[in-house]
């Protein structure tokens, strides 16, 4: 697996890795509960694979306002089961999956729960994935901690928070996460808009919930953003997927009901970030 030695990704050879992995107290492969209808997800035959990239999802206290979770805040956020596990595991399965298959990255076919409590586990993961951003609220703590993961050379990827009372939400610990720097629209000539597939238009990408009601949005936030924060050496560290719900696209890209080519914009959105995670 790759890990973030310093300030910069680096890959490295597969006793390195071994080494970084030992060096940093890597957790093994854990499933919590996930907050969707549905539970027992099987594993993959093939989920205990030594591998170069994990998909890390991570994990999130949640905001006292927070709408989503089977328990909402009546229980401990890090067995599951709070805002942080939407579309977990299967998006994140879905993705690892399209990722092994495009590219000649070797993939683990699992994903890992990540809690930026668990000492340095965080560096062992270039790249990240959370949902529902606007249900977060992260303690001081761990607010430092991805601030210091981000500017290592770490990539993180934010999704599914629509309007402005869920950004409102969001803000309140991506303020603390780096009061310092200012969040941008991503330029259309940005190096991971054409990491891996060329990617001009800028649609909204629905949850499956937007299509069953037939509103593809929550609150105002009707117009698809691609936002994102750069460090000094204007690389893209945090990309916002606002306004879209790109973990939908992909939990639900083999099923005829979701629009195939929002599903096809969703996973090349999420192959061009994991490349450039890797090469930025």
């Amino acid at each position: 697996m790759m890990a973030l030695p310093g300030r910069r990704v680096i890959l490295v050879s597969l006793g390195g890795l071994l080494g970084l992995a030992i060096l940093y107290g890597q957790r093994p492969f854990r499933v919590l509960e996930s907050m969707e209808p549905y539970d027992n997800v099987a594993l993959p035959a093939d989920y205990a694979e030594k591998t170069e990239w994990v998909f890390g999802r991570l994990m999130y206290p949640p905001h006292p306002n927070a709408r989503f979770g089977r328990w909402r805040n009546r229980r401990d956020w890090t067995e599951g089961g709070t805002s942080w596990t939407q579309d977990y595991p299967r998006a994140d399965r879905s993705f690892s999956m399209a990722l092994r298959r495009l590219t000649r990255i070797h993939v683990r076919s699992v994903e890992q729960p990540v809690n930026l409590d668990d000492d340095d586990d965080v560096y062992n993961y270039p790249f990240l994935f959370a949902g529902e951003m606007g249900d977060w609220l992260l303690t001081d703590s761990q607010a430092a901690k991805l601030r210091e993961y981000l500017l290592r050379g770490g990539f993180l990827m934010l999704d599914d928070f629509w309007g402005t009372p869920e950004w409102d939400q969001f803000m309140q610990s991506m303020r603390r996460v780096f009061p310092d720097r200012q969040i941008v629209e991503i330029p259309p000539d940005d190096p991971i808009t054409r990491t891996v597939y060329t990617i001009t238009e800028r649609k909204l990408i629905p949850g499956q919930w937007g299509l069953r009601r037939g509103t593809w949005y929550r609150n105002d936030g009707s117009e698809p953003h691609w936002r994102g924060i750069y460090d000094d050496q204007n690389r893209l560290m945090v990309a916002m997927l606002f306004n879209s719900d790109v973990g939908d696209a992909w939990e639900w890209a083999d099923d005829a009901s979701y629009p195939e080519p929002l599903a096809a914009l969703g996973i090349r959105l999420g192959v061009n970030f994991a490349i450039y995670s890797l090469t930025h």
